[in-house]
């Protein structure tokens, strides 16, 4: 439905912005820009909503180019982190602000405004001003303001930003059930890892105006395509591969030697680090099974988190600050430990994986 081909913005003196970033958005899919501060992704967003014009590329809509086409002709809604409600106006007359301005029959337009305002989880908050709600209903209200006009394309450039975190894991689950409900494609950029992970269909993580991976959060999250976006999505374990170990599935590092179901590439592993998932282990005090491996660790540290206890250890073999960190919900054992006591771990070499360096 959508294509991005190529594009390239820059800012002067010399300041890249997108460097070449090409990307789809299919029919009824949610497609996640993610990365941090500064990589591109608003101003890509700007591009595509008409708001900005590349230097270079093109936008395609349904195979059409419409660089050339003003923004208020593209039918993409527009949702930001400041939602620009009008504090003079109530709930109902903010969401059918722009159905008003293109014309709608009065009887019409209150219907779908009340249809809108039952989908987002505000039936009967038509008459309410936007200074008595909270954060929570304000962005409910933008977010039935931004589909009223039943728009060909969402875009949300961090709207959840400002709230707090467990209304944010309310919300974030709330958009994705409406927008699957009216089948609209959209495009949502954060920074936050957890929201595009709950949120997405498919995931572009950015860097410094290019984009290092595209895919489905599970396998992004199981595959990384290299160092940067393994530590963009949370994980610490990148441990380093001192040589494999003779055979075609066996590498070598100070935290043990380990199988790997995918082989190990060719050449010098030096530009490689292995990942461990911080859930890929176990407190047994027997192997479970033949795909563990077992690791001799020494405990730093053990954090309560509520439904899981994050423990920090470093491998006896290696130096004291080469942390690994670990996540456990087997309370019983986990309790029973304590910072300097030597432990053993059993990885689940099924899911460790070599990450190229970049």
């Amino acid at each position: 439905m959508l294509e991005v081909r190529d594009l390239y913005k820059r800012y002067p003196p010399d300041k890249e912005v997108l460097r070449g970033v090409s990307l789809s958005v299919e029919r009824d899919e949610i497609l996640c820009l993610l990365g941090p501060s500064g990589c591109g992704k608003s101003t890509l967003l700007r591009i595509v909503a008409g708001l900005e014009h590349a230097d270079g590329g093109t936008v395609l809509f349904d195979g059409a180019a419409i660089d050339d086409l003003p923004t208020w002709r593209r039918g993409f809604g527009l949702m930001f982190q400041d939602y620009a409600l009008f504090p003079h106006m109530t709930v109902a007359e903010n969401v059918g602000y722009g159905l008003r301005m293109a014309g709608m029959p009065s009887a019409q337009r209150t219907a779908r405004v009340d249809a809108l305002l039952d989908l987002v989880n505000l039936h009967g908050y038509g008459d309410r001003t936007i200074d008595g709600l909270s954060g929570g209903e304000q962005q409910r209200v933008a977010l039935a303001r931004t589909l009223a006009p039943q728009p060909a394309l969402v875009m949300l450039d961090e709207p959840l930003a400002n709230l707090d975190r467990l209304l944010r894991e309310e919300l974030v689950q709330e958009v994705r059930a409406i927008l699957k409900h009216l089948r609209v494609p959209a495009i949502f950029v954060t920074h936050d890892q957890e929201e595009a992970f709950v949120l997405a269909d498919r995931i572009a993580v950015m860097r410094a105006g290019r984009i290092e991976q595209e895919d489905t959060p599970a396998r992004l999250y199981r595959r990384p395509a290299n160092t940067f976006v393994a530590g963009f999505l949370g994980f610490q374990n990148l441990v380093t591969v001192e040589h494999d170990a003779g055979r075609p599935h066996e590498v070598v590092t100070p935290a043990g030697s380990f199988t790997l179901h995918d082989g190990v590439p060719a050449g010098s592993l030096a530009e490689w680090r292995l990942l461990i998932p911080p859930d890929a282990v176990l407190l047994e005090e027997d192997r479970p099974g033949p795909e563990y491996a077992a690791v001799a660790v020494v405990v730093q540290s053990l954090t309560f988190r509520g439904s899981v206890f994050r423990i920090a250890v470093s491998s006896v073999n290696a130096p004291p600050d080469d942390t690994l960190i670990f996540e456990f919900r087997n309370r019983g054992r986990a309790t029973a430990m304590a910072p300097g006591q030597a432990i053993r771990l059993w990885v689940d070499q099924a899911h460790l994986v070599l990450v190229p360096k970049g």
